[in-house]
C-alpha cells in the first residue's frame, strides 16, 4: 500500500485545481463530487455516505474539511473502520466525521499558528504552522487548498478523534 500521508502537495491556482489521489479536483464541483474522484480518500467518502452526510457536504456551505487519507484510516486499530461503518454506529461515525469539518472557508493562507477552529460538532481544533508545514491537532496537512464551489478541503495524514 502506498503511504499517502508522505506525499506533500502544494497549493495551486483555484482556476487549475489540485491533484488528489490521481484526480484533478476542480473549483466548479462541490466537496463530495471532487472527493469521489480521488483514489486516496475513498474510505472517508464511504464514511460520509454511511453517516448520511452527503447532502450536507453538497449543500451551499461553505465548509472547510480536513479529510484523512485511506492510509490514515488504515492506521486505526484493526476492525475500527468496519465497526464504525455499521448502521448501529452511525451517531458515533457522524461525530467523528463532523469533528473534521469547520463552517466557513479556510484556505492555507487563512490558517494561522495558534488559531483555534470550532468544528461542526462543537469541538475545537488547534492549528500549528511554521514556514513549511501546517498541522491540525498535531496531524500534518499533506495536500492544501482543494477548492470546491462550497468550500475547501485539506487532506490530512491521520484521523482526528474527538
Amino acid at each position: 500500500m502506498q503511504n499517502d500521508s508522505m506525499m506533500m502537495h502544494t497549493s495551486m491556482s483555484a482556476k487549475t485545481g489540485v491533484m488528489v489521489g490521481g484526480a484533478m479536483m476542480v473549483p466548479n464541483l462541490d466537496i463530495v463530487d471532487n472527493a469521489v474522484k480521488a483514489k486516496n480518500v475513498t474510505t472517508v467518502v464511504a464514511a460520509v455516505k454511511a453517516a448520511g452526510l452527503v447532502d450536507t457536504l453538497k449543500s451551499a456551505g461553505p465548509f472547510t474539511v480536513f479529510a484523512p487519507t485511506n492510509f490514515a484510516f488504515s492506521r486505526l486499530p484493526a476492525g475500527t473502520v468496519a465497526t464504525l461503518l455499521k448502521p448501529e454506529n452511525k451517531a458515533m461515525l457522524s461525530s467523528i466525521l463532523t469533528y473534521h469539518v469547520v463552517s466557513g472557508r479556510y484556505t492555507s493562507a487563512d490558517l494561522k499558528d495558534g488559531m483555534m477552529l470550532t468544528t461542526v460538532n462543537g469541538a475545537k481544533l488547534m492549528v500549528k504552522r511554521d514556514r513549511r508545514n501546517i498541522s491540525i491537532n498535531g496531524t500534518r496537512v499533506t495536500t492544501r487548498d482543494v477548492i470546491s464551489k462550497n468550500g475547501v478541503t485539506h487532506v490530512i495524514s491521520a484521523v482526528l478523534m474527538p
